[in-house]
């Protein structure tokens, strides 16, 4: 692969816009709301306030080392990681383990936290001058365009087939297909296996079992009240929902719940929402990009429609979402304020801790599909039999990289296996709080994976919340269908114009036709200044149809 150069200043730009990653949140045992920082700043609206972590903590499974043994004695192992501390997303899991790896290597382990908006041009200027003061990255998935393509990380084959008994072992079979592609790029591993993002629809399951709504709602709308299966049942379902007192506080409550704030991930749900509007059976890759001449594709009548429709939704949920980011949206349904939601795996495991008043009462499911779509290649619109479905993986599904200037690289390597190690992932998936989702047939429950009923009752869920939510993700990475991830140079760029485009629809200031149209000129005008015929290499590459 070509190699890809960047000036620091560009990065430094590209990554100041970008939005908060996929991070969870929750509170410390204590009840303080852990704060976490974004755009240098302390806050706590991007995080989960209404729960707190508890006290689940996963097994020692490296044992201390002796003599010889102790390969990495006297070297420093450094991560860098988005700012959460000890009890907060993707950071945290660090400093539990961070005694067990010394003990067992004779390394000392470094955790720098930085905030989001800083992590990636840190990274970037660390890498692009050679310095080596970060050994690993928790990246987001969609920084592998950068990484590999700037010859920055090095690939982790050899360390992951190492027989010597050296390192922890994980199984990358273990992780579905959907979330498993996310960790190779161009044929080799590049990633240690950590989080798993992914997006579906939680839902009151209490509400859509209760005999009067499932009676007032078939009288109003003509059909059964039914866990929505396709975008109109939902709009339906939150229509209905929309004014009713649904946690029994005597007060009107929201069909829904979104968060619209621009540089708050708003452009992930977009994705997530549009797939089945626009990828269908005849055009199962092709959202982003015409691959021939990196034209975009975000102005078709598939995507205006998705956009359309996401708008529409607005009116049922309540007004203060329009400037909410990602926790305030998930507070607003963990207490009980909310019918319905999309987002990640965060929220059905939030669910499950002390302060949540919808433990027992969250239903999963994955994102309803449509009856149609718009196949950006034939130029039209396309029935389909049944519903028409698309699984995702959107979000970070932030993972271990290793720096080519690392000093310590087999180090490293042991640092991010025995993280990926079934007995930590496991408990890792059970908690809310330290932004790990499931993606691993350890994760699930029989038949679908090896998991058991007992395992999460123990880990303090609710069976039936428990059942519902390890199937849909089982369905949602396991779809035929899977939205197209990007994973080029500048999608941090990309992304942040259609985040700014999409609020701008949201909020009235443009329809969503100019919103889209907007997004194109913005993506034109990245790929040329990077380089039309690069960017078209690449993206055909990471499409597969070479």
């Amino acid at each position: 692969m070509r190699k890809i150069l960047f000036p620091i200043l560009s990065i430094m730009v590209i990554a100041s816009m970008v939005l908060t990653a996929c991070a969870p949140a929750a509170t410390p045992s204590g009840g303080e709301a852990v704060q976490p920082a974004t755009g240098g700043e302390t806050s706590g609206e991007t995080y989960a306030s209404v729960v707190e972590a508890g006290e689940l903590v996963p097994p020692i499974v490296a044992q201390p080392c002796e003599g010889d043994a102790c390969f990495c004695r006297d070297k420093t192992v450094t991560v860098i990681v988005n700012t959460a501390g000890e009890k907060g997303p993707i950071s945290g899991p660090f400093y539990e383990v961070r005694d067990e790896f010394q003990a067992a290597t004779g390394a000392t382990l470094e955790i720098v936290e930085v905030p989001f908006a800083e992590h990636f041009p840190k990274l970037m200027t660390d890498l692009t001058t050679g310095t080596g003061q970060y050994d690993t990255s928790i990246a987001g998935a969609w920084w592998l365009g950068d990484l590999v393509g700037g010859d920055y990380i090095l690939p982790l084959d050899d360390y992951y087939n190492d027989t010597s008994g050296k390192f922890p072992k994980w199984d990358i079979e273990d992780v579905q297909q959907g979330p498993r592609d996310l960790l190779t790029y161009d044929g080799k591993l590049y990633m240690v296996a950590n989080d798993h993002d992914g997006q579906v629809m939680y839902y009151r399951s209490d509400l859509f079992a209760d005999p009067a709504h499932q009676a007032a709602f078939k009288e109003q709308y003509g059909y059964d009240l039914k866990v929505p299966d396709t975008m109109q049942e939902f709009r339906d379902a939150a229509e209905y929902f929309d004014g009713k007192d649904l946690n029994g506080d005597g007060t009107p409550d929201d069909g829904l719940t979104m968060h619209l704030k621009v540089g708050g991930q708003g452009m992930f749900h977009f994705m997530s929402f549009a797939a089945p509007f626009v990828i269908g059976p005849d055009n199962p890759k092709l959202f982003w990009f015409d691959p021939a001449t990196m034209e975009p594709l975000m102005d078709s009548p598939g995507h205006q429609r998705a956009m359309e429709t996401l708008i529409d939704l607005i009116q049922f949920g309540p007004e203060a979402m329009m400037g909410w980011s990602l926790g305030e949206s998930w507070d607003h349904f963990l207490r009980g304020q909310a019918a319905l939601t999309f987002t990640w795996g965060d929220l059905g495991a939030l669910a499950q801790q002390e302060g949540s008043a919808v433990k027992g009462k969250t239903g999963a499911a994955p994102m309803p599909g449509t009856t149609e779509y718009y196949d950006v290649v034939a130029g039209e619109w396309k029935q389909v039999d049944g519903v028409n479905k698309v699984g995702n993986t959107t979000g970070g599904s932030w993972a271990g990289v290793i720096s080519k200037f690392s000093d310590a690289p087999d180090c490293t390597y042991f640092l991010l296996a025995l993280m990926a190690t079934p007995e930590k992932s496991e408990v890792y998936a059970y908690r809310g709080w330290d932004g790990v989702d499931p993606g691993r047939f350890s994760h699930y429950l029989e038949p679908n994976g090896t998991n058991t009923i007992d395992g999460y009752l123990a880990a303090g869920w609710d069976a039936a919340d428990a059942e519902a939510y390890t199937n849909a993700y089982f369905e949602n990475f396991g779809a035929e269908m899977q939205f197209p991830y990007l994973r080029i140079p500048g999608t941090f760029e990309y992304w942040t114009a259609l985040d700014i485009h999409l609020s701008e629809a949201a909020t009235g200031q443009k329809s969503p036709a100019d919103a889209l149209k907007a997004t194109v000129d913005d993506f034109n005008a990245i790929t040329d200044r990077l380089g039309r015929d690069m960017q078209q290499e690449i993206y055909v590459k990471s499409l597969g149809l070479e």
